[in-house]
């Protein structure tokens, strides 16, 4: 009986091996800038996020247009795969992913690690 508090989860994935895991490069990094992204399919911001000196500052796109205010982003801390190769969306080069989660009212729930975060931190 599904739960009546969400919708219904997608199906487990295939499994992985740890090493698999271990190549994916998940870091902490800071919002700096957001804007309106109006030639993107879906409605989305073009997102920019700092990741310290190491790593630098790296620009996506993300669908949160839905969940968020472009004011209440900047300044947040997000965790994002920084080692997926360059993607053009609309016209950009997207240098990385950050994750969220599906909220379940149709918005995205950016994730966002809590307490002494550091720009550039890896997540494992």
């Amino acid at each position: 009986m599904p739960d009546q508090d969400h919708p219904p989860v997608p199906p487990l994935e295939a499994e992985i091996t740890w090493a698999d895991f271990a190549k994916v490069d998940i870091r902490a990094g800071e919002i700096v800038s957001v804007e309106e992204f109006p030639r993107a399919r879906n409605p989305s911001y073009r997102i920019t996020v700092d990741f310290g000196p190491d790593l630098g500052v790296r620009e996506t796109s993300a669908q949160a247009k839905t969940g968020y205010e472009r004011e209440e982003l900047v300044g947040r801390t997000v965790v994002a795969v920084v080692n997926f190769p360059p993607k053009n969306i609309a016209g950009f080069q997207s240098q990385m992913l950050i994750l969220g989660v599906d909220a379940g009212d149709g918005t995205l729930s950016l994730l966002h690690p809590g307490r002494g975060t550091f720009k550039g931190a890896r997540v494992y």
